[in-house]
Formats: C-alpha cells, sequence, structure tokens
C-alpha cells in the first residue's frame, strides 16, 4: 500500500490537440496538478522537510515558518502533518480564500500580510529565532534538486529523449533551475525557456523579482531564453486550456502555455513541454473563470 507521499510525481503529461498552432512541433503539458497537494510545489516541499530532517536540522517541536504564495505553502502544510510538525505560513493578504482554508486543513498557521516581499521579510525574521526553522525555498539548494532528482528525469523519460525545449514559469525559479541541470545534462543542445510577467503585470506563482529579493538559488546562465507574458495573455490561455484542451489549470500555467506556443510557432521542429503547475479549482474565487 501506498501512502500519500509516494503519490508525489510521476504526473501525466498531455499533448496540445487544439491549441498548437504548428503541426510540425508538439507541446506537452506537464499536469503537476495531479500531486495530492495539487501542483508542482509538493515535489519541493516533500525535498525541502525531508532533507532537513536527515540532516537533523529539524526535530520534533521544531516549528518550521516560510513565505508562500500559496501552493507551496498547502503542499508544506501537506507534508509537514504528515512528520507531525508545526508550520506557520505568511502568505500576501491578495491570496485566494481557496488557498488559506487549504493550509488551515492540513493543520497550518496562516499569517496574512500587505506582499510577498513583506511576507519573506516577516518569514526570515521568524527564522532567525529560537525554536523556528526557515525553509526558505528561494535561497534553499533542496528546492531546485527534488526537481533535479524527479521531475527533470520525467521530461526525459516520458518524452523518449525527445525534448528539445523546456518552458517553465519562474517564481522561486526551482523547478527551473533543477530542470535545467538534468536535462542539460543529458543533451545540452536542449533549450530551457522561462518565462516572467511583463512590467506591472500580476499573474499568480509567476514573479519579476525586485533585485534584492531575486531567489538565490537563481542562476541566470542556466537559462537561455526569458520570455515575457502579459496577465492578459495568461489568463485568456488559462481560460483557452480549460475550453479547448480540458486541462484546468492556473493562471501561471496559462502564462507558461502562451510562451509555449509562441515558442511553435517560431519553429521548424521540435517537441515542447510546459509546466502546468496547478489546478484550476485554486482560482474559483478570482475572477480568473468568470
Amino acid at each position: 500500500m501506498a501512502g500519500i507521499i509516494d503519490l508525489i510525481g510521476n504526473t501525466p503529461m498531455v499533448e496540445l490537440t487544439k491549441l498548437n498552432p504548428n503541426p510540425n512541433v508538439k507541446i506537452f503539458a506537464k499536469l503537476e496538478g495531479n500531486n495530492p497537494g495539487g501542483s508542482v510545489k509538493d515535489r519541493a516541499a516533500l525535498n525541502m522537510i525531508r532533507s532537513a530532517m536527515e540532516r537533523g536540522e529539524i526535530k520534533s517541536g521544531t516549528k518550521l515558518v516560510e513565505a508562500t504564495s500559496g501552493n507551496t505553502g498547502i503542499a508544506l502544510a501537506m507534508i509537514a502533518s504528515l512528520y507531525n510538525l508545526d508550520i506557520e505560513l505568511v502568505m500576501p493578504s491578495s491570496s485566494t480564500r481557496e488557498r488559506t482554508l487549504t493550509m488551515q486543513a492540513f493543520g497550518a498557521k496562516v499569517t496574512l500580510l500587505d506582499s510577498i516581499e513583506i511576507c519573506r521579510d516577516y518569514a526570515e525574521e521568524k527564522g532567525a529565532t529560537e525554536g523556528y526553522y526557515l525553509l526558505n525555498q528561494f535561497a534553499n539548494s533542496d528546492n531546485y534538486m527534488a526537481h533535479y532528482k524527479t521531475t527533470g528525469p520525467e521530461l526525459w523519460n516520458d518524452t523518449q529523449n525527445k525534448i528539445t525545449h523546456f518552458v517553465s514559469s519562474m517564481g522561486t525559479t526551482g523547478t527551473i533551475m533543477g530542470c535545467s541541470r538534468y536535462l542539460k545534462e543529458k543533451n545540452k543542445s536542449i533549450q530551457i525557456v522561462g518565462c516572467q510577467p511583463t512590467e506591472g503585470a500580476s499573474i499568480p506563482g509567476i514573479r519579476r523579482w525586485p533585485i534584492e529579493y531575486l531567489p538565490k538559488i537563481y542562476e541566470p546562465e542556466r537559462v537561455d531564453r526569458v520570455m515575457d507574458v502579459t496577465q492578459n495573455e495568461a489568463t485568456q490561455m488559462a481560460r483557452r486550456l480549460a475550453k479547448q484542451e480540458g486541462i484546468f489549470a492556473g493562471m501561471s500555467s496559462g502564462g507558461a502555455c502562451a510562451a509555449a506556443i509562441k515558442l511553435a510557432e517560431e519553429l521548424k521542429e521540435g517537441v515542447i513541454v510546459f509546466i502546468a503547475c496547478d489546478r484550476g479549482d485554486r482560482y474559483l474565487s478570482s475572477d480568473l473563470f468568470g
């Protein structure tokens, strides 16, 4: 019998049949919403907590604290509950109600503050006090190593080693850093494409960080190209994914899909895989599908 942790990873990959503009290019969505916690962040959450426990940094009675825009928090709340660990999650007050309720359902304490930057400052201050452990997904190598160990090999194997382009939204950048490391070891010619919001755009899960908040795990040389996505492009593509492809995913997935489709229009041939980060039901109280 498998426990819930054993169901993290090995997510399905499906080909776009309606939205792909180029018959000589294949576009696949990696459906990370199929993880038990509902997003790609299950992978990193498990690896960050498990690795810290193995190193003896987290013990019984240690209180975890982490800043999150949502999906990492839900994943951490789920994993922490399985290991009987207390956790406080610090989240922007603009986050959807579904996120807060899900974290609380897993037993987490949720603190809402004005912005993700303020949340990060708060979590770092609290993590420096005795009895608290800051996971710090933005600077934690266990974040990207989760994807080096699991997501990258899945992308390689599921495309029968034929992947030519990997597209990922960039938030903490853990997914793109880990997958880049693995895929480039397999084939240096694989193009790693990150997507970020245009100036002033607000897309949950994708960030254009101020330089002082740029994730420490981010290494720009591991990304071959960065594509900007507008808020409207991400929103419209999330809606089209649901209506035309039957893929119910969030706004960051819409952004990654929009970038993948732009990329397909430029290519003569290729195999593109983009990360569909989470499920659309996380956004039902927002106007994403309204």
